[in-house]
Formats: structure tokens, C-alpha cells, sequence
């Protein structure tokens, strides 16, 4: 894919705009195989100073595992990015257009008690509602280990009491 092909494509992805505050997300790791290797949720905080946007991650894998990390992300020219965490060998390098995002990256990705080098190629694309969609293509000496699938979604206290609001309503009504 050409990022210039989603120039067009809306709602146009800004990233210190959709991290901004909270934002829930839901993912997996299928090896290449296509069997599902690995589950999380991961929670993220977001916060910007005009030029860095700082993503707090606090990961919960499936089996029980927890993990943080921290990216700094820099906005430069152009729509693109610079992101660095401890994990990134040197920096991810990325540029925005339209509704997509796409970057690429070296990670020392733990695997069990060891830590393999592996490139990602990542993209990512909002969607109407905003929910932002992730793939990530995960490889070792241009061989595919597999995908990274994550879905993201705002989570704000605002919307959780408006969806819980009817169903309070609900409750107290049927309880009467």
C-alpha cells in the first residue's frame, strides 16, 4: 500500500488528536500460521505538549501477564511522526494522510524468558464512530512471524454514564 492513497480518507487521523486522553484497545497476535498465539487489552493515556505526545500503556495479556511501556512520540513536518520507547531499536519513523497511518520499526519484542529483534510494519485507520483499526506485520530477516490485530476505541467517563444512564433508568423504573 501507498500511504498517499488514503490522502483523501475520512475522518482525517491526527495522532495527538485521537490519543488525546484515554483510549481502550483490544488486540491479538496471529503467527504466521494463522493461529492465535496471543490476547491483551491494553489501556493508554495520552498526553500533549505541542510537539511530543506521551502514550502511557498499561498492558493485560490474556494469561495474566501485565506490561507498561511508554512511547514519545514527535510531531515534525509533513504529517509525520517520530516515535521512541525502550523497546524500538533507534526510532519508529511514520507519516500521516487522510485516515491512515502507517509506520515501520525495529522492536526487541520479548518472546518467554528471551528477546527477539523483529520489524514491524504497522498501519493503522480510523473509522467513522471513532474506532482506529491496526495491523501490524510482524518479521525476522523479511520472513513473517505473523500480524498484530488491534482495534481502538475512546473511552471517556462522559459516554460510560450516558450509555449507563438508560439502563439506570431502566432499573429503577422495573423496581418501582
Amino acid at each position: 500500500m501507498n500511504i498517499m492513497d488514503f490522502k483523501g480518507g475520512n475522518p482525517t487521523l491526527a495522532l495527538e488528536d485521537y490519543f488525546l486522553g484515554k483510549t481502550h484497545a483490544s488486540g491479538l497476535f496471529r503467527d504466521r500460521f494463522g493461529s492465535v498465539k496471543r490476547q491483551f487489552s491494553v489501556d493508554i493515556t495520552g498526553t500533549w505538549d505541542g510537539s511530543v505526545l506521551r502514550l502511557d500503556e498499561d498492558f493485560l495479556y490474556d494469561d495474566g501477564e501485565t506490561e507498561q511501556r511508554v512511547w514519545h512520540v514527535t510531531k515534525l513536518e509533513a504529517g509525520r511522526y517520530q516515535g521512541r520507547t525502550d523497546d524500538v531499536i533507534g526510532t519508529a519513523d511514520g507519516i500521516a494522510c487522510g485516515n491512515a497511518f502507517h509506520w515501520k520499526y525495529d522492536f526487541n519484542l520479548r518472546v518467554g524468558n528471551s528477546t527477539l529483534q523483529a520489524s514491524f510494519d504497522d498501519w493503522m485507520f480510523l473509522q467513522p464512530g471513532g474506532f482506529l483499526l491496526n495491523q501490524a506485520r510482524v518479521s525476522k530477516w523479511g520472513v513473517t512471524l505473523g500480524n498484530l490485530l488491534i482495534s481502538f476505541s475512546k473511552t471517556r467517563l462522559d459516554q460510560a454514564s450516558e450509555i449507563d444512564a438508560p439502563v439506570a433508568r431502566l432499573v429503577s423504573n422495573t423496581a418501582a
